[in-house]
């Protein structure tokens, strides 16, 4: 018999089985709350260049895609429950960092696999800068290797993790430049203000 009896998300800083809903409630729930979820992804998503999205994860955003997981697959027992808490609960950004999920968007299937075999590397070439500090490189695919001698994966997980100085500039009001210096990939974008105001809320 399951654990969970919650009817609302509940943020709690760490995602554990009680905190999740049960799959009736969440069903329920998601009917009146998925397009507010969807508007904080959107917020949460940054462009760079035409063919790489950011899609910066939140405690949010990650307790989303596990009910969603669970409700997809139809998951009840606490084993297969604690599994997709395990995959994803990672993801959700500690304090010091932003976390994001990494897209490398080809929809013509021969273009993307020439791309990937150019692109290789590019998840480690990914920074951020924030105004008056130095740039910060991506830490990518913790959990497992997502690329290969001849070619690179079409997603990633990366992380980005800030100085105690950078997280107060941000709070202050800094600019963020989000970037990449991989050879066949230069981009850079400032991340626009809404979105930086939601993304200064994950450092503690």
């Amino acid at each position: 018999m399951t654990l969970l009896r919650v009817n609302e998300m509940q943020l709690t800083g760490t995602i554990t089985i009680e905190s999740l809903m049960s799959l009736e409630a969440y069903s329920k729930w998601r009917k009146l709350n998925k397009a507010s979820v969807m508007a904080q992804r959107k917020l949460r998503s940054v462009r760079l260049g035409e063919h790489i999205n950011l899609q910066f994860e939140s405690e949010t955003t990650i307790r989303y895609q596990i009910q969603e997981m669970l409700r997809i697959e139809k998951i009840f027992e606490e084993e297969g429950i604690a599994q997709e808490i395990e995959a994803y609960a990672p993801l959700v950004p500690d304090g010091s960092n932003w976390k994001a999920t990494m897209m490398l968007e080809y929809p013509d299937v021969n273009q993307r696999q020439r791309e990937l075999a150019r692109l290789i590397g590019v998840e480690d070439r990914m920074f951020v800068e924030v105004e008056g500090q130095s740039r910060v490189y991506a830490i990518a695919d913790e959990d497992l290797e997502r690329e290969n001698d001849e070619k690179t994966s079409a997603v990633h997980f990366v992380r980005f993790e800030l100085t105690p100085a950078m997280c107060a500039a941000v709070k202050a009001g800094a600019s963020v430049t989000l970037g990449c210096d991989h050879t066949n990939y230069p981009a850079h974008t400032l991340i626009a203000p809404e979105t930086l105001a939601s993304l200064a809320g994950d450092l503690g």
